[in-house]
């Protein structure tokens, strides 16, 4: 059964919009994410994610303006777990360091691998935005 693990990026100086543009829409996404994104004609909520020759897709399950961004992937819509990975963006108040907090969720066997392999997209992320 799949578990849900949450992780912090701190992205010092970087501008919201660009940010949220960059999580949030398929050319951002597509600048470090996947190699290409694309959202469905018809469904503005249906997302497909290319890599390589493979691909998934993912329904928007909700997002909220400069805030956050949930998918779900379309092999867990029966998972009873419900899982998704979240994108949420915000302010430390003493700081005022935007910081990018990530929920996602992994089989326990798998969850190391899912961690690098997040550190290694907001890296391309932090790269995309010019930090």
């Amino acid at each position: 059964m799949k578990e849900k693990f949450q992780l912090e990026f701190n992205l010092s100086n970087v501008s919201i919009n660009v940010l949220w543009t960059s999580i949030s829409t398929p050319v951002g996404l597509s600048e470090w994410f996947a190699d290409k994104v694309a959202v469905d004609g018809e469904n503005k909520n249906e997302f497909t994610f290319y890599w390589g020759k493979s691909f998934q897709k993912a329904i928007l399950v909700n997002n909220r303006l400069e805030s956050y961004v949930k998918f779900r992937w379309d092999e867990d819509r029966q998972d009873p777990v419900k899982p998704y990975f979240e994108l949420r963006i915000s302010i430390m108040e003493l700081t005022n360091e935007v910081v990018l907090t990530v929920t996602d969720f992994a089989e326990p066997e798998d969850k190391e691998d899912s961690i690098k392999l997040w550190s290694n997209q907001i890296e391309d992320l932090k790269t995309a935005i010019g930090l």
